[in-house]
């Protein structure tokens, strides 16, 4: 009888604990279209947060592919918002334009290649907009790219805008010298290493420009990735356009987690 009251009580007292257990609340996303303008030209970016979470936290900036921002880029925001953020997916196109082929995407592309300021001024643009909300915390913002999006936050960061870090999936890594005087981010750069988009050449140039300014960047190769390796929709649009892009779920995984540990140590109090 004994045994019999001792099993009983243990059972209450496991199920008064499995009680008390924390409940991790579900993300209650909040989705806003914003528009704001740069040298004249209207920006529509979509910001997400989650309202269930309270107070301030770190913003980060999610700067497209060359075909503009699309859904994509959305989700990406709001995979960041699951993770605590408030994210801003950016417009550097201008009223929301998206491109449905390679000749169109590289043309609207080809003016921020040109001009890797116009890019900069385009993202300040967006960085200002973000710190609107109450949500932001306005000392803790980071930027992560796609692409051509990659190419963005590398060369603005390169020109001084002011970041704690900033992440490059399959960017390109051509653009302006690193100058110490300017750059105050944090540098995360997520390569393919079978990308036909971005030559060896282009690799040990940017490695060299930083490294000649002390600059504190960290550069992950995933061997058997091509260029836009994190995008599902890659193989898909590989065969369409005949490009030699596809997407790798093992370097999407990776370097997504590669991502989430450099924002957690950038923005460390």
């Amino acid at each position: 009888m004994k045994n019999i009251y001792f099993y009983i009580t243990a059972l209450f007292v496991i199920i008064a604990s499995i009680s008390f257990v924390p409940i991790k609340a579900k993300p209650m996303l909040k989705e806003e279209d914003v528009t704001y303008i740069a040298d004249g030209v209207t920006l529509k970016g979509f910001v997400v947060y989650d309202e269930s979470r309270p107070g301030k936290r770190p913003a980060i900036l999610v700067v497209h592919e060359w075909w503009g921002l699309n859904d994509y880029s959305k989700n990406r925001a709001r995979q960041l918002a699951e993770l605590g953020y408030i994210a801003m997916a950016v417009d550097m196109y201008g009223d929301g334009v998206t491109a449905s082929s390679p000749q169109r995407a590289q043309e609207l592309a080809t003016p921020f290649y040109k001009n890797p300021q116009l890019a900069k001024i385009r993202l300040e643009a967006a960085l200002k907009k973000v710190k609107e909300f109450k949500q932001t915390d306005v000392a803790n913002v980071g930027a992560i790219g796609y692409c051509f999006g990659g190419y963005v936050v590398l060369n603005s960061a390169k020109l001084g805008t002011d970041l704690k870090g900033v992440v490059s999936f399959h960017g390109g890594l051509t653009g302006v010298q690193a100058n110490k005087d300017l750059l105050k981010a944090k540098i995360l750069v997520c390569h393919g290493g079978n990308d036909k988009f971005v030559s060896e050449k282009d690799v040990v140039d940017f490695k060299h420009s930083l490294d000649s300014i002390g600059a504190d960047y960290i550069f992950k190769v995933y061997p058997d990735a091509t260029h836009a390796f994190t995008n599902p929709d890659a193989s898909k649009t590989g065969k369409q356009f005949n490009m030699p892009i596809e997407y790798n779920e093992v370097a999407d995984n990776a370097s997504w987690l590669e991502m989430k540990n450099f924002l957690l140590n950038i923005f460390k109090k």
